[in-house]
């Protein structure tokens, strides 16, 4: 069933097909014709445009870094966590 915030994501477009499929009472018919705005000219609606992707930045030729943070994101905190084991196993026994 449609919602009334549901009309809201087809802003500016038929809504009647959506309107029919819901089944609606004689009391929500006439309250459409009093709603009626009128019909759509199909000469103002946009035509479809392609997508275009934007442009990528330059693409980093020296990797060399990059792989030195991702092991570093990677082992910094498997050091934290084992730092703080090592602190709580030695701490606990003693």
């Amino acid at each position: 069933m449609i919602q009334c915030h549901e009309f809201l994501l087809i802003p500016g477009k038929d809504a009647t097909d959506d309107f029919e499929d819901v089944g609606h009472s004689t009391t929500a018919r006439a309250m459409m014709d009093e709603m009626y705005v009128g019909d759509i000219d199909s000469t103002t609606i946009p035509s479809k445009t392609k997508y275009t992707p934007p442009k990528q930045p330059h693409y980093n030729q020296d990797k060399t870094s990059e792989f030195i943070i991702r092991i570093l994101q990677f082992l910094v905190p498997l050091l934290i966590l084992g730092l703080a084991v090592g602190v709580r196993f030695y701490t606990k026994s003693a």
